[in-house]
């Protein structure tokens, strides 16, 4: 066959070839995308695991606990010393405790709530989106209207709201809640803004200020409600969408809306402090009395609502600020005098406030706030052999039972490898026990500080540790 020839047949083979493979390739892509298709989405039984947490939702590392550590220990001594007794009500409730409550018309309720059936559809439940209300219900619940006034009740723990996720704001986020009922003296309102300021001093966030105002009772502000009302229908189609909706349901909302154009028309608009009956005026005149005599940061912002519909008279936020002037709010709070009324209960006015512990976390890396730095081991308990490892799981407990933080590496075979551990956490002491130690009942006990080892019987373990253990802090203090 000539060469032209032979080359033609190869090129044509060559070809078919090629085609061959990308109608076998195709199909193939065909199938898998058939195969997905059909595939189960993520979150149904049997469907794709995948390794990740749902939108919004995140782990706290180890590397992270450290102000997380900071933030629980600072808030339970100042529950402590402020009187907080500690409550834990449960993360899932009847949805129409929280329906009643915050009420419908607000965000909360309309958008953000976690809201699903029990199985088989009996009841109605929710995710808490925030803690007052459980806390309110937990309060009429258990009688603790027959307590002693005030009772003051502390609470920490995750909450959840289907909004849009961003940095600090998350659908699974944590708070801390103070709340204080059975008395309407704004001296308790402040003493609530002075413990915010406190615990935010405590974590090494300085420069704070808090947003105050009052909405006023049920009595003054039907009054103000329709005279805003009538303001914003003159401005309605400057209004953004959602605050169109708001004008019929929550029009107090209108005033806290983040859209430029809401913002321009609510700043002409009348203020709730201007319309007051009396009693709230005075309640209001006495709280800025309060808060100057404490020298607390504050302004009074005509503007603030919040975005709950309990709340009356007193209604606060917890700014903080950096160089730039840019605001972060840190949390807040206000009277709620009828939520206890609402729920079905006696009149019991009641104040509190919530701090979003997510944003303080990062408002403390922000400032580069100092956390808590947990307590290092000063003893590394190294053994080798079998019957060596079965005594320092003793010898461990016995060291740790009387206040002795100690390491252990009980995993690894070799003592090299077990003393390259103890090294690298800098430990003051290494004990070893090996194969004769374990017949014999003793340990070696190394100073890692001056070198020296000796053995010494188990009996008297733990007093030689402590004795190392102090003189080397008297040799370190006399260095200084």
């Amino acid at each position: 066959m000539p060469k032209a020839k032979k080359k033609s047949v190869k090129k044509t083979v060559k070809k078919a070839a090629n085609k061959s493979a990308k109608s076998a390739a195709t199909k193939k892509a065909i199938k898998t995308s058939k195969v997905r298709a059909g595939a189960k989405k993520s979150g149904e039984i049997g469907g794709e695991i995948l390794l990740q947490p749902p939108r919004g939702m995140r782990d706290l590392l180890p590397g992270e606990q450290s102000y997380w550590s900071q933030i629980r220990r600072v808030l339970s001594r100042m529950a402590l010393e402020y009187g907080f007794g500690r409550i834990d009500t449960p993360a899932v409730e009847y949805a129409n405790l929280f329906i009643r409550s915050i009420g419908s018309g607000t965000d909360i309720v309309d958008k953000e709530m976690y809201l699903f059936s029990s199985r088989g559809g009996g009841d109605k439940l929710a995710l808490r989106p925030e803690f007052t209300a459980s806390i309110a219900r937990a309060y009429l619940q258990h009688g603790m209207n027959v307590l002693a006034k005030p009772v003051k009740l502390f609470s920490t723990g995750p909450v959840y709201r289907y909004d849009r996720p961003q940095e600090g704001r998350y659908r699974e986020h944590f708070q801390a809640n103070f709340d204080i009922f059975g008395e309407q003296d704004p001296i308790l309102d402040a003493q609530l803004i002075q413990l915010a300021h406190r615990v935010m001093a405590s974590l090494g966030i300085k420069n704070i200020q808090f947003q105050v105002n009052s909405i006023g009772c049920p009595k003054c502000r039907k009054e103000y409600q329709d005279l805003l009302v009538a303001y914003f229908e003159s401005k309605k189609q400057k209004l953004c969408q959602n605050c169109k909706k708001r004008l019929e349901t929550n029009p107090l909302r209108i005033l806290d809306c983040k859209e430029d154009k809401c913002i321009q028309v609510a700043s002409a608009a009348p203020q709730s402090i201007d319309r007051l009956c009396p009693e709230c005026r005075v309640h209001f005149k006495n709280l800025l009395e309060y808060l100057d005599e404490l020298d607390l940061p504050y302004m009074i912002n005509p503007k603030l609502v919040r975005g709950l519909n309990y709340y009356t008279k007193t209604v606060f936020e917890i700014w903080s600020g950096d160089e730039n002037e840019r605001k972060y709010s840190l949390g807040g709070g206000g009277r709620y005098d009828y939520l206890i009324e609402e729920l079905g209960g006696e009149h019991t006015p009641a104040v509190g406030f919530a701090l979003g512990m997510d944003r303080v976390v990062q408002e403390m890396k922000r400032v580069h706030a100092r956390t808590h730095v947990e307590p290092k081991p000063q003893v590394f308990l190294a053994q080798l052999g079998d019957l060596a490892k079965k005594k320092s799981l003793k010898t461990f407990a016995e060291l740790q039972k009387n206040g002795i933080l100690t390491a252990e590496s009980f995993g690894r075979g070799s003592l090299k490898s077990q003393l390259r551990v103890a090294d690298k956490l800098g430990v003051q002491i290494t004990l070893i026990i090996g194969q004769k130690e374990a017949l014999d009942g003793t340990v070696i006990v190394k100073d890692m500080v001056s070198g020296t080892q000796e053995t010494v019987g188990m009996d008297k373990l733990v007093l030689s540790v402590k004795k190392i253990l102090k003189n080397n802090v008297i040799v370190s203090r006399n260095g200084e």
